[in-house]
């Protein structure tokens, strides 16, 4: 972090990166002097309302992040930054959306938690687009402009008001990570979700320890269940209740116990009750150590696709059985009437030995309406899968035939036509003709 003593004080020319949290209710000038380096702004956290008209003047500005500043509309002045490819304006008070806060160059889009209503038609012509987040606004409809933003591959507009989805939205080329949970047109299927039977564990029968992780929407910590004088090791997690860049809390909690049971899923094994903060929360297995995630989530030159760690390599086998493991429990979630909406690397876990376990539901809604154009949508983030799971895949020469028919399903499940994408149960089909041929 840094401060805005240091800014003043010029100890920090030559910066690319700058970070200012104290409080600001006026836009520092003194951030314009770094116009020769300055790539990515983070004024998030602050009491801002506008920013200066000169913005311009940061001709190298990338990234702008001014979440949690009680802006009533996205600044105009955007439009102008000729560099600008990614915005943050999440939990502020936004009601406005003006065209000409749109940059050319606009790659992600974050607006998560505001009032916006509508949006301006001129978004279709943000063609570069591939990442847009919505969820927990109040719109009413999507323009139809929006759909021809080719390139749009994730788009976040769970808990909004929206009445239905689009007919287009399915049609969209590239999209493959969608989350819509809700809005009116899903409450039904959710409502009737959160209602499944499902154990009643009580916080004073926990013993809560270590804090295992934390996501988007909750903690995850260890926990021993009192039973008698048996203790079982389990883990539990809390939801934070706001809205997420995915969603909300409740609609996650739902999906997980819709979800039913897998071995390819975290067991839910209950629904927390008696929270002395009336937290939600669920009681879920324990992963086996062993297990590690595949990836780290897309950065800010990725945009929509994970960093794996360097080096990293796997047999033919392997990454088959991985693909596998993954078209089973995705095939499963949608005869389940589940749409992952996340389906990356960052939320799978694998081991070794090609043993996959699928998580983080945040993200995830219930079909309405026809299913399998939407689940050809998350056939397209299979696909993206396998092609990253191939470039660091080796194989032997006399698997050469293997490699080549994963390969042209890979391609088949990114074909750009969507109903011409295969649904799952066809791709576990040629999964398994490629594991025979491996026999």
């Amino acid at each position: 972090m840094d401060t805005l003593q240091q800014l003043r004080a010029g100890t920090l020319r030559g910066t690319r990166y700058l970070k200012l949290s104290e409080g600001l209710r006026q836009f520092p000038h003194e951030i314009l002097e770094l116009a020769d380096t300055l790539e990515v702004l983070d004024l998030s956290g602050n009491a801002l309302t506008e920013l200066p008209d000169d913005l311009p003047r940061l001709r190298h500005l990338r990234v702008l992040f001014c979440s949690n500043n009680p802006f009533r509309q996205l600044p105009p002045v955007l439009g102008q930054c000729a560099q600008l490819s990614m915005i943050g304006f999440k939990a502020c008070a936004i009601e406005s959306v003006p065209a000409t806060s749109l940059p050319a160059n606009l790659r992600w889009l974050i607006l998560t938690d505001n009032r916006i209503e509508s949006l301006p038609d001129e978004i279709g012509q943000c063609r570069q687009l591939q990442k847009l987040m919505l969820a927990g606004n109040r719109l009413q409809a999507l323009p139809e402009s929006l759909a021809d933003c080719h390139n749009l591959e994730l788009l976040r507009i769970a808990a909004n008001h929206l009445p239905q989805l689009p007919d287009w939205l399915a049609r969209m080329p590239r999209l493959a990570w969608l989350a819509y949970a809700g809005n009116p047109f899903s409450a039904a299927q959710e409502q009737y979700a959160a209602q499944l039977p499902i154990p009643a564990i009580a916080w004073p029968q926990l013993l809560l320890g270590e804090k295992l992780g934390e996501g988007a929407s909750g903690q995850i910590f260890r926990v021993q269940r009192q039973d008698g004088d048996a203790r079982h090791p389990l883990a539990l997690k809390l939801f934070k209740g706001e809205v997420t860049s995915d969603g909300l809390a409740a609609t996650e909690m739902a999906a997980c116990m819709a979800a039913g049971v897998h071995p390819q899923l975290i067991t839910v094994l209950g629904r927390l009750t008696g929270h002395p903060q009336q937290v939600p929360g669920l009681l879920l297995a324990l992963i086996d150590p062993a297990f590690r995630v595949l990836a780290r989530p897309p950065s800010l030159e990725s945009c929509t696709r994970d960093c794996y760690p360097s080096g990293l390599q796997f047999s033919l086998r392997h990454v088959l059985l991985m693909l596998q493991g993954v078209a089973s429990v995705v095939c499963h979630l949608h005869q389940r009437q589940i749409m992952h909406g996340d389906l990356y690397a960052h939320n799978i876990h694998f081991q070794p030995d090609g043993q996959v376990l699928l998580g983080d539901f945040g993200a995830a809604s219930l079909l309405a309406g026809p299913a399998e154009p939407l689940q050809r949508l998350e056939v397209r983030a299979f696909g993206l899968l396998m092609q990253e799971l191939l470039q660091r895949c080796q194989h032997q020469s006399n698997q050469a035939a293997v490699h080549a028919s994963l390969a042209g399903l890979q391609q088949r499940c990114c074909n750009e036509i969507v109903a011409q994408r295969p649904l799952f149960a066809e791709i576990q089909a040629l999964l398994a003709q490629c594991s025979a041929a491996m026999a």
